[in-house]
């Protein structure tokens, strides 16, 4: 740091009042309709399956089950839009991408909402989830750089709480549309149809959230950081002892510099360690996380269940999504954040294994929460630990390279979890998922860095 604060020190200084929080609040309202969009993909495919749109096993697109093929696409999309887009980010801003993305992935889903063939969804399914992509690392990147680092963890507690109100809304409107057609329309456009109209809501957001000043200052326009910063700290006193308010000018952190930086810096000695450590991370998480987030409805069903009473016991575990965020508030910036990640991926590996055991509605609800709960834990912190792994300049081209692995990741476990859920059934599910969680559990524990409490300047020195 130099003598006098920077920007850097000035933002950590901040604390915890509405200035900081309504920018938190806002991009993750944004964020909540990528997660309808995104997690629809668990809750709509038996609907389409029963409308005749969608086949099981061989008797669908290019002779996989179409509920796979759909998974698939929605996750290269993904991969796409992470690894080739995620770095427009660093080059033109978090507000302006946050806004482009919104647009594409909208009119996507539009286009996929008015499709009436299996090709035509997985399609659509595939630019949609370009733009999905691409809007889920931004928003990563802006509360990292926003949030005080004492307050980090919790900023993405928040974050998550607020982004997952859409998964029971989206569970909660298949279950109730999909054996429907208001108004002529058949239930699952409807349920796309909600999802675009959103994008109307996250434009007026658009409207009151700033630029990362960060980035503003990484881009050499320290005139906008400075006005930016200094409305924050208008509306809250800097924390006693903490660096105060000073001009901006001249006082990027030390090797920050200005511009944008190279992907290729990931594989820099500084950074080369954190990286492989992300990528194999990401491969296996993306295993538990989706495999039960995109598989829930199909699982319970394989347990015995009509594909009505599986999609009203997963809107019951759905609800769960939202609570689970805000239950780690207690605990986001006490311990520390690879360990959450691990202590996470115990339980999604413990409690997914028991539920492949039962069919009781109950204990499948309350078992299915229980892995929801534990998947939350690790959505959120390790949402929040790979973003403080790299400094502004290539946070988000970075982050999107070793994101984009959990999206691949998806891609091929989509089928492989079809062709296990058909052989072995749900044990045989869970067991894979265990599998991957028990990777994640050593490449944290023995490649990761600690990184709570610290700010992104240190981490990135």
């Amino acid at each position: 740091m130099t003598a006098h604060p920077s920007l850097a020190s000035r933002l950590d200084a901040l604390p915890g009042g509405w200035p900081v929080w309504r920018l938190i609040v806002l991009v993750s309202l944004g964020g909540c309709f990528e997660f309808y969009d995104l997690m629809m993909t668990a809750y709509i495919s038996p609907g389409l399956v029963q409308a005749g749109i969608f086949h099981t096993g061989k008797a669908g697109l290019f002779g996989q089950s179409d509920q796979a093929m759909f998974a698939a696409a929605t996750f290269l999309g993904l991969f796409i839009g992470t690894v080739a887009f995620a770095r427009v980010a660093d080059r033109f801003g978090r507000r302006s991408v946050f806004t482009a993305s919104l647009i594409w992935y909208a009119l996507a889903t539009l286009a996929m909402a008015c499709s009436s063939t299996a090709l035509q969804l997985h399609l659509w399914r595939l630019v949609s989830g370009i733009g999905i992509g691409v809007e889920l690392v931004t928003i990563d990147a802006y509360v990292s750089e926003i949030a005080p680092a004492r307050l980090r963890g919790r900023a993405f507690a928040v974050n998550q709480a607020i982004q997952f109100t859409a998964v029971p809304l989206v569970a909660l409107a298949c279950w109730r549309l999909l054996p429907l057609a208001p108004l002529g329309v058949a239930g699952w456009r409807w349920v796309m149809l909600l999802g675009v109209s959103g994008a109307a809501v996250v434009w007026l957001i658009r409207a009151r959230l700033p630029e990362s000043p960060r980035w503003l200052e990484r881009h050499g326009r320290a005139g906008e950081a400075e006005a930016i910063v200094v409305a924050l700290e208008a509306g809250a006193r800097p924390q006693p002892g903490r660096a105060g308010s000073a001009s901006v000018s001249g006082s990027a952190p030390v090797g920050e510099g200005t511009g944008t930086g190279r992907l290729i810096e990931a594989f820099s000695p500084a950074f080369r360690r954190r990286t492989l450590m992300l990528v194999i991370f990401n491969i296996a998480q993306a295993i538990g996380f989706y495999g039960f987030g995109n598989w829930a409805p199909s699982l319970i069903a394989a347990r015995g269940h009509s594909v009505t009473h599986s999609l009203g016991y997963s809107f019951a575990i759905a609800a769960a999504y939202p609570i689970g965020p805000l239950l780690c508030l207690a605990i986001a910036d006490r311990l520390e954040r690879k360990t959450q990640i691990m202590i996470a991926a115990i339980g999604t590996a413990v409690l997914g294994l028991t539920f492949a055991t039962q069919s009781q509605p109950l204990a499948l609800i309350a078992l299915g929460v229980g892995v929801t709960l534990s998947n939350n834990l690790l959505s959120y912190a390790y949402h929040a630990y790979q973003a403080e792994l790299y400094p502004t300049r290539i946070r988000s081209a970075a982050v999107g390279f070793v994101y984009a692995w959990s999206r691949l990741a998806t891609v091929f476990s989509s089928f492989i979890i079809a062709a296990l859920l058909g052989a072995f059934g749900a044990p045989g599910v869970f067991a894979f998922i265990a599998a991957a969680m028990a990777v994640v559990v050593l490449s944290v524990g023995l490649l990761g860095p600690r990184t709570s409490g610290r700010s992104l300047e240190a981490l990135s020195e």
